[in-house]
């Protein structure tokens, strides 16, 4: 005999209905094996009595059972389980694994927590997930959502739902991006950038990471050798290796990439991909110098790699104009360049891009399409508008001034409350300090007592290339004001 009255467990105060709580656990029964096919099962009277429900209730689960086929009825005789079913093993329940209150296995050992089926789990995949800080931060570089320009966005949203024809902006649309930004996108990236594109030059992402991800996938296959910096971003070098790409490391100094040392690479190997920051190399923030650019884009004619340029903070940079990406010299096709909204504006953004010769941004778009349909059109449009109106490019000089500011102050605390544990290179640009600390300190330990203190920062572990202990990290300023960046610095030299 089942002994229903102890496995049936009815909560009275769920909003699922009793019958249905009834019906979805006779079900489970079927399914394991607890109940098997053609077994006569109790009466409605009967079980309604076991269970203290009204008998209309087991009625009604009897014929939810029925219709969804694991049950059968036989006039006369009552109802049983389906014969159609086949036989199932019921499953062994070990006793020290079992829920005490209803005798079924405990939450770390169901189903819900862990497949039945093998699965290979990485290791470098497993990084934490940074969000934004409400307190006092030193964060990776972030912008200041409070600079972003909601209410010109928000008129631009709801411009869209008055725009052209409702089936059209409503329905599917251009797996490359909304046509507006792409339009105003590559206006913008030839007068800011130097580059020569057209609309078709470019894919629309969700962010940067998604656009060095399907590069990635389309470039690299396993067993490929892929160059990056010795110290790098962590995002890209996860993408690269998911391919089953072989990751190679070379020297970084004050110039950024040490390119001879590439070059002796690329003599005894064949380099399918190198990865750069040349802009402001992450973490470190240095900017590659002019002859290395130079001879960079050099080797990979020489040697037909393909260069991924990630610009992540090209819009800010503090001294006259910036040096021009890559892409701007690039004559022979090889620099595929990938830069972000994201630090631009605000993270939630998630708009970033991809430049490159058509056929490549053919290919990554519709590789895209199976990953992801397309992005947000209703975003993309607003930004285009943005664009458009010069909305965007008005945030962007307001956004540079005051980070600017906060640069300044910073390092200028920086220098005057913590010159004898912390050496810095006041940064050109970007929205980060490269901090390296007194090697007495453990970065573990900083982050936690500043964290204890309302002070988030990161211990930079992160940034360690195998082996060695850099004791650094990056120190965010563009999202703080510059009060808060004076009550961090206090935080921070009394952890210290």
């Amino acid at each position: 005999m089942v002994p229903f009255k102890s496995l049936i467990q009815l909560d009275k105060a769920s909003n699922t209905p009793i019958f249905v709580q009834l019906s979805n656990q006779l079900g489970q029964f079927i399914r394991t094996g607890l109940l098997t096919p053609g077994q006569r099962l109790p009466g409605t009277r009967q079980l309604a009595e076991l269970l203290d429900l009204n008998r209309q209730t087991v009625v009604a689960a009897y014929d939810e059972g029925l219709a969804q086929g694991l049950l059968e009825s036989r006039t006369g005789s009552g109802t049983y389980v389906a014969t159609h079913f086949p036989e199932i093993r019921p499953q062994r329940l070990d006793i020290e694994a079992r829920d005490p209150a209803i005798g079924m296995p405990s939450a770390e050992h169901s189903p819900g927590n862990q497949p039945g089926y093998p699965f290979d789990s990485l290791d470098f995949l497993v990084r934490p997930v940074l969000t934004q800080s409400v307190g006092l931060h030193l964060d990776d570089g972030f912008p200041d959502v409070r600079l972003a320009p909601m209410e010109e966005l928000s008129r631009a949203y709801r411009s869209y739902f008055r725009w052209g024809n409702p089936q059209q902006h409503f329905g599917y649309g251009d797996t490359k991006g909304h046509l507006l930004l792409r339009e105003q996108l590559s206006i913008h990236l030839n007068e800011t950038r130097g580059l020569q594109t057209t609309p078709n030059n470019i894919l629309i992402t969700r962010g940067s990471i998604m656009g060095l991800h399907l590069v990635s996938q389309v470039l690299l296959r396993p067993g490929d050798i892929v160059v990056t910096g010795e110290t790098n971003w962590a995002g890209a070098g996860m993408n690269i290796r998911k391919t089953g790409a072989t990751l190679l490391t070379v020297p970084v100094d004050q110039h950024g990439m040490n390119v001879d040392a590439l070059t002796v690479l690329c003599k005894n190997q064949r380099v399918r991909m190198v990865f750069v920051t040349p802009h402001h190399h992450y973490p470190t923030t240095v900017t590659l110098r002019a002859d290395r650019r130079v001879q960079l884009l050099q080797l990979a004619e020489q040697y037909g790699f393909a260069i991924l340029e990630d610009d992540y903070d090209y819009d800010f940079h503090y001294l006259s104009r910036p040096i021009l990406p890559l892409a701007s010299a690039d004559r022979q096709g090889m620099v595929v360049y990938v830069g972000s909204l994201t630090k631009s504006v605000a993270p939630a953004f998630r708009i970033g891009y991809v430049v490159a010769p058509t056929a490549l941004i053919d290919e990554l778009a519709r590789l895209r399409r199976i990953i992801d349909r397309q992005g947000d059109p209703m975003l993309e449009f607003s930004i285009g508008q943005l664009l458009k109106t010069g909305d965007l490019k008005r945030h962007f000089r307001k956004a540079l001034r005051t980070y600017h500011a906060r640069r300044d102050r910073f390092c200028e605390l920086l220098t005057t409350e913590l010159s004898d544990t912390i050496h810095f290179t006041k940064p050109d640009g970007g929205m980060a300090v490269w901090a390296s600390f007194d090697p007495a300190i453990d970065m573990d330990a900083l982050a936690q007592r500043a964290a204890s203190k309302g002070l988030f920062l990161s211990s930079g572990v992160g940034h360690n290339p195998p082996g060695q202990r850099l004791n650094g990290t990056r120190l965010g300023f563009a999202s703080s004001t510059e009060e808060e960046l004076e009550k961090s610095v206090i935080v921070l030299k009394s952890v210290i």
